[in-house]
């Protein structure tokens, strides 16, 4: 047995709404942020960003993670050529 989203009741696992107080029973679904998603959005920035989208109002910890490897990645991008820079500055003064 399953119960009610919304009011608690027991009601029948196959139900897709409760007889109780009509709210409908929409299935789980996996919502565990993993790490691995945050490492794909790091690898290819623009795919993380697009999970992002598409997740952030049905799975926000999965979304979350994506695009934080993405905007991780960007930075790093930015700072390394940031860096790069300063370096070849550097260089041309000597």
């Amino acid at each position: 047995m399953a119960f009610c989203k919304k009011c608690g009741a027991e009601i029948s696992e196959q139900a897709s709404e409760c007889p109780r107080c009509g709210a409908a029973q929409t299935p789980q679904t996996a919502d565990n942020g993993g790490f691995l998603w945050g490492l794909l959005g790091f690898c290819i920035p623009l795919v993380g960003l697009i999970l992002f989208l598409v997740w952030k109002d049905t799975k926000p910890k999965t979304s979350k993670a994506a695009g934080m490897g993405a905007l991780v990645s960007v930075i790093c991008g930015v700072l390394f050529y940031v860096l790069m820079f300063v370096i070849g500055i550097g260089a041309a003064m000597l």
